[in-house]
């Protein structure tokens, strides 16, 4: 039979097969060749007296690390207006790393109600340029949270973005209930719950949702310098028009990717992000 884990703990882990949740063991085979099953796995299992064990791994589209999830379709990228402000580097780090993990991407900006004329003005104007589609939304209050369901659908989505920008109230809102624990206060000692959980699927409107946050903090040191160019998707058409074979679109003559920035139809700040990402990458991997 043929299925996906949905969740892992303690060892077992849950498998949905068509209508209905099997829980299985693993085969010790996976532990010593050093691959353990991960909640979207695709998975081969066999059941005798509805207890299933797990006896294959499809190949996995890609995988994340935190959350551990594998074989996810797409990325809501989480960032709020204001409260905190909108960092345009840091969000070009989180759509390179989804990109580098081939996901769709759709960005969420949040807090709606707190951006003004002007702030909105800017958004539009700057992803415009870029292509990937955009909503204003308010979680907190559910505006804008029926247009993103539509694109749940035969997709496994992560909610991605930094700390405090609304993910685990957008999480609750697109499934219904209160998945995630949203800051909730000890009354015995009045600190904060531990709220670490294992990564679950969530079945929504005809696709899955993983009911943890992906990857708040950012880890691009496994991108290799020479494939950064080909995550800005606005580069795409000029990347083979530069004068010298492999160039880095940095410090090389000829360039058609700085001569599109020069005539204004790359973003310029889009542009600067790239430069500086690719610095860093060039630091922490010089002989990469």
């Amino acid at each position: 039979m043929l299925g996906t884990i949905i969740k892992g703990i303690g060892g077992f882990y849950y498998v949905k097969v068509e209508d209905q949740v099997i829980e299985c063991k693993a085969r010790g085979k996976f532990r010593y060749n050093e691959l353990t099953p991960l909640v979207g796995d695709k998975v081969e299992i066999t059941v005798k007296n509805n207890k299933g064990v797990i006896e294959k791994i499809l190949p996995r589209s890609n995988e994340l690390i935190r959350p551990n999830v594998a074989n996810l379709t797409q990325a809501f990228v989480v960032f709020s207006i204001k409260k905190p402000n909108i960092n345009m580097d840091l969000l070009n780090k989180f759509l390179v790393l989804c990109e580098s993990k081939n996901l769709k991407i759709l960005v969420c900006i949040n807090k709606k109600d707190l951006a003004d004329v002007q702030d909105k003005s800017f958004v539009e104007s700057y992803f415009g340029t870029i292509g990937y589609e955009y909503y204003f939304i308010e979680a907190k209050h559910s505006l804008g949270i029926e247009e993103l369901k539509r694109y749940l659908a035969n997709n496994v989505t992560v909610v991605c973005g930094p700390s405090g920008v609304g993910k685990s109230t957008l999480i609750n809102k697109l499934c219904g209930n209160e998945i995630m624990a949203t800051g909730l206060i000890s009354e015995k000692n009045n600190r904060g719950k531990h709220t670490t959980r294992h990564s679950q699927l969530i079945e929504v409107e005809g696709g899955f949702i993983v009911d943890t946050p992906g990857f708040s903090s950012l880890d691009i040191t496994m991108i290799k310098k020479e494939d950064l160019q080909h995550f800005f998707p606005e580069f795409e058409d000029y990347n083979n028009g530069c004068k010298f074979k492999g160039c880095f679109h940095h410090k090389e003559p000829a360039c058609a990717v700085k001569t599109a920035v020069d005539k204004g139809i790359i973003n310029i700040e889009r542009y600067n992000s790239y430069i500086a990402i690719l610095e860093e990458l060039m630091k922490i991997k010089p002989y990469n």
